[in-house]
């Protein structure tokens, strides 16, 4: 998302290009996109892993009607529109078939069995191999289930937010359902190297997030120091703890860090190499656990539209 979209200036194709393809090349293997996130992002994704077709997994997300002239983002699940939406990310992905295709947000307007029913249809047509849900609650995930396996389900997790442990995770667990944990850095915040004064440009996103306000981040950074000197004591980085982690919940648990610079990708490659012992996740956990997170995740508008 991060190389077009969200977080300020695009990054240069070829240099956007030239990144994905270094990923590849110290093992990364799964890549994840949406239309939502500018045609140009899908187009970048599928120019950049064409030679490794096969030896990649792509993921990529419907729901939203993209491109609009009022720049609004509006939700929409309907089939004719998915229908349409697919074939142009089959074109920009340079793809045969989508490995992974999300549902971006629960659109209330369409009932999720009508969305799994026409997932389901492209699945049977050959355009899509497996059916993922974004941000969804758990009984949609049963009722999507029922129709159309579910084989992923992405959603916000990470140090700093945890809420998936209480109903999500229990319920993908049951059902044999992966997840995909997104902003496993706290959008950038876990990583310590966000001045706490720092304003954010229109442009990013997190110039509208209650979280990323002056007040919110001042308060929050008790918590990235305390994890920048677990981090120490373990030789690693903040944002290799935050990921290793994560890896250390559940072996069906896969984190999306994303980046636009070559050192902060090598970082994060390296925090699979972190193992956890049960010591450390306890210790990790008494650590944090005491020290409040300020601000909301999401804007009242957009926090409406996940958990539904």
């Amino acid at each position: 998302m991060g190389l077009s979209h969200g977080y300020g200036p695009a990054t240069d194709r070829s240099d956007a290009i030239a990144l994905i393809r270094a990923a590849v090349d110290l093992g990364v293997t799964f890549f994840d996109t949406a239309q939502i996130y500018g045609f140009v992002n899908e187009e970048i994704v599928g120019e950049a892993l064409e030679p490794f077709r096969g030896s990649v997994t792509i993921a990529t997300k419907f729901g939203f009607e993209v491109g609009r002239a009022d720049g609004k983002q509006i939700l929409n699940s309907r089939p004719e529109h998915v229908y349409k939406a697919t074939d142009g990310s089959l074109k920009r992905l340079r793809v045969e078939a989508i490995d992974l295709y999300y549902q971006h947000r629960v659109d209330p307007n369409v009932p999720i069995e009508e969305v799994a029913g026409t997932v389901k249809d492209l699945i049977a047509e050959g355009k899509v191999k497996h059916f993922g849900l974004s941000e969804a609650g758990v009984s949609t995930i049963r009722r999507a289930h029922a129709v159309q396996p579910v084989a992923v389900v992405q959603s916000e997790y990470s140090l700093w937010w945890r809420e998936p442990e209480k109903e999500v995770l229990p319920a993908l667990e049951e059902l044999g359902i992966g997840f995909v944990p997104f902003s496993p850095l706290g959008k950038g915040f876990l990583t310590g190297a966000i001045d706490p004064n720092k304003t954010f440009e229109k442009d990013d996103f997190r110039s509208i997030v209650p979280r990323f306000t002056t007040k919110a981040m001042n308060a929050n950074q008790a918590f990235v120091e305390r994890l920048a000197k677990i981090a120490t004591e373990k030789h690693a980085t903040p944002a290799q703890i935050a990921l290793a982690w994560l890896l250390a919940q559940k072996p069906w648990i896969v984190p999306i860090p994303g980046t636009t610079k070559l050192y902060r990708l090598d970082e994060n490659v390296a925090a699979a190499n972190i193992k956890l012992t049960a010591r450390d996740l306890a210790m990790i956990d008494g650590a944090l656990s005491g020290i409040t997170v300020h601000g909301d995740r999401y804007p009242a508008e957009l926090q409406a539209r996940v958990n539904r």
